[in-house]
């Protein structure tokens, strides 16, 4: 980048260890004859870093400059920090090692993008006449060790405030290219919230332990009055285990603990290269006594504004919508993670391209998904294939790539087009989008059809594992994915004006050959509920009616309960009430028992679990190295109680709610229902309430939008059709 060009990278001539070093340089700004107009600081980091001036930190991007495929994009972040400058001037950048140096994965591998942390800078000072003076990283430059002796992501943090950064030597030039810097395109990741502790217990095994009330992405911010060297030592847990001990196998190796070497008298701490996921915390090692008011929960996650809310007559449908919020706002740091908690925290595709939509509701997502889709493309293979986490690491070294997973470089820019408008995305992930269509289609000897290749099929799926494990069944899975985001490439080339009557001549051979593979005498080979789910919503069914009819009836005999993995789950409530079957669909929503949305919530969910029986009643849990309490992929299900129980939809020929469909589809069983999503016309919302054998419906239309009104008015009436303006619209 142009503003870089005579900056370098710099690093420690030597290494520091697991001490986080602290680079300085000290400038004058003297009498110029000139009034100071404005200073910014452009600067970015093989690592994360926080920067000082004068004492004052600079920003409030938390683990910045970010997660990125650092070998092909890094951001660098611009900064206003005139008000911060005096005439003599020290600015201090600390760094830790962070996902480009430190350990990632459940194997710990380290350096994957750099042997060793490095920060490049400019300091661009412009002055009232016009002068400019730029100050840029380069051997002038010092460094010593910082108070932060130990620093990762999935370990924690150790600080010595007792350390004053002193010894301090030169630099050492890293010969690293610019070329892969690029300006901050995602949102900065900030502290959002701070959440009170709510009660101190102790276990059954006298550990001190104390929650927060709610599992949650951050870290522990508290105060203590101790003298120099006392040490402060935390864990960080998500759950209690059937005694009511404090658990910590589900993390895995990863240790989540901070510890704090006391300097003497009054001080508050809170680490700063680092997070964790948690709801409590143990006391594993403290000077003296504490209160509960010492200590408060930091929410940190990427910085999107709130657009839905959602609400029902039905308190624990309520409480499933906060979890999925928070779910959300849990796993949405920088990258759409998987679960922040275990030595994992990956931005697994599969896991985004199911939630895409509800994450698109719930929060202002349009920038978020535009940075990761970026490392998505930058991160896709030559051949068109897409890993299994973006950023890109090796996890599986075997297999490149899986059906539902990889989708997400169709689905997802698919989705946000249909949210915000974004045709720019479309346009600049199409060529990402075509490559993987066009890798499945050259990498089989039939184009239209999967003939191998390994896949994940509907992961953690309830379903019988010798017939959801098998390869002929996952490969349905795959090729029902197929036909569906080449139906979305060829809808997306449309929009953009190109000609798909290759893709749409190659869509329909993918159909003919589902049905030819997958169909004998009409009749689905596997009946099972993601099956059903996929070839419905995916238009495989030449008969919808009749197979969401035999979806219905396995569900109804399965005593209205679920057995669809992360693949089928999104879909299956909007197959059965697209196709008259409503009633079923709310009795799966509204299902207390295993296997279902609510029993998470009757267990005490505060996020969506990973595993429908995460914890089962007797406290026992399903697994030791795998059972995330804060997973989103389940949460998908609030589109379906944006789109159906409200009844707010996007139109696909006029999308960002330019133009909306309400189709709420009432039940009996709930008294009320009310949501509403801000977008950039202003407030979508609908609700309605039962009134005696009435239902009243109100639909705000912003201004510049239209919106078409679909109501069942039962038997008497059936199904009106009312094309309407902006305003507030009240049908009875």
């Amino acid at each position: 980048m142009s503003i870089f060009k005579n900056a370098e990278w710099v690093k420690p001539y030597e290494g520091f260890g697991k001490i986080c070093p602290i680079f300085k340089k000290e400038f004058h700004v003297g009498a110029h004859g000139s009034k100071l107009k404005k200073a910014r600081l452009y600067i970015s980091a093989l690592g994360v870093y926080e920067a000082e001036l004068n004492g004052e930190r600079i920003g409030d991007f938390v683990l910045a400059p970010g997660w990125t495929s650092y070998n092909k994009r890094i951001q660098y972040q611009k900064y206003d920090i005139t008000n911060l400058l005096k005439s003599n001037n020290r600015l201090e950048v600390t760094v830790g090692e962070g996902w480009c140096v430190g350990p990632i994965g459940w194997e710990y591998v380290r350096e994957i993008y750099s042997k060793h942390v490095a920060i490049i800078a400019v300091l661009k000072i412009e002055y009232e006449d016009g002068k400019i003076i730029t100050i840029d990283t380069d051997k002038t430059w010092e460094v010593a060790e910082s108070p932060v002796i130990f620093s990762g992501i999935y370990d924690g943090e150790t600080f010595d405030a007792r350390v004053i950064p002193h010894n301090w030597r030169g630099v050492s030039i890293c010969k690293r290219s610019k070329d892969a810097l690029v300006m901050q395109d995602g949102e900065y990741v900030k502290e959002i919230e701070a959440l009170s502790a709510v009660r101190m217990l102790t276990t059954p095994k006298g550990e001190t332990v104390i929650d927060f009330g709610q599992n949650l992405t951050g870290y522990v911010r508290f105060c203590v009055n101790a003298s120099a060297g006392d040490v402060c030592k935390i864990s960080h847990a998500e759950v209690l285990d059937s005694e009511g001990n404090f658990y910590t196998d589900n993390l895995r190796k990863a240790k989540q603990q901070i510890k704090y070497i006391c300097g003497g008298g009054e001080e508050c701490y809170n680490p700063h290269f680092t997070f964790q996921g948690f709801q409590f915390i143990r006391i594993d090692e403290w000077p003296g006594e504490f209160k509960l008011e010492d200590f408060k929960a930091i929410v940190v996650h990427s910085d999107i504004k709130r657009t839905g809310h959602f609400e029902c007559s039905n308190p624990l449908l309520n409480k499933l919508y906060s979890n999925i919020i928070w779910g959300q706002k849990g796993n949405f740091l920088d990258i759409p993670t998987d679960c922040p908690q275990r030595d994992e925290r990956l931005g697994w595709t599969g896991d985004a391209q199911v939630f895409v939509r509800t994450a698109s509701y719930n929060f202002d997502v349009n920038k978020f998904f535009v940075k990761w889709l970026r490392d998505l493309k930058a991160d896709q293979f030559d051949d068109g294939s897409v890993g299994y986490v973006i950023p890109h690491l090796n996890l599986f070294p075997n297999t490149t790539n899986s059906s539902g997973w990889a989708d997400a470089a169709v689905i997802c820019p698919w989705q946000i087009y249909l949210t915000y408008n974004n045709v720019s995305l479309l346009a600049e992930q199409f060529d990402s989008m075509k490559k993987w269509i066009d890798y499945i289609r050259k990498n089989n000897k039939n184009e239209a059809i999967w003939l191998n290749n390994w896949h994940f099929g509907d992961w953690l799926s309830l379903e019988d594992e010798a017939i959801n494990g098998s390869t002929e069944y996952k490969l349905l899975i795959a090729n029902a994915y197929y036909a569906y985001s080449t139906s979305l490439l060829v809808k997306a080339g449309k929009v953009l004006g190109k000609d798909m009557s290759a893709y749409e001549t190659l869509h329909t051979k993918i159909v003919k050959e589902f049905k030819s593979e997958y169909f004998e005498n009409d009749e689905l080979k596997f009946k099972l509920q993601t099956a059903y789910a996929l070839v419905i919503y995916f238009g495989l069914a030449d008969d919808p009616q009749k197979m969401a009819k035999e979806l219905a009836d396995l569900i109804i005999k399965n005593d209205n309960k679920l057995k669809t993995g992360f693949l089928g789950t999104p879909y299956l409530l909007h197959v059965l009430s697209q196709n008259g079957y409503s009633e079923v669909a709310y009795s799966l929503m509204l299902q207390e028992e295993f296997p279902s949305w609510l029993f998470s919530v009757k267990m005490g969910a505060t996020t969506v679990w990973e595993h429908w029986d995460g914890m089962r009643p007797d406290g026992t849990m399903w697994d030791v190295g795998m059972n995330s309490f804060n997973h989103y992929a389940y949460g998908a299900v609030a589109d379906w109680m944006y789109g159906v129980m409200a009844g707010i939809n996007t139109d696909e020929s006029n999308p960002g709610f330019k133009h909306i469909r309400f189709e709420p589809i009432v039940d009996a069983r709930l008294e009320y229902v009310k949501a509403s999503i801000d977008t950039k016309y202003g407030t979508v919302a609908s609700q309605w309430r039962r009134d005696g054998a009435d239902v009243h419906y109100i639909f705000d239309v912003p201004e510049e939008c239209t919106a078409t009104l679909c109501i069942d008015f039962g038997a008497s009436r059936g199904k009106t059709v009312t094309e309407v303006g902006p305003g507030r619209h009240e049908i009875k």
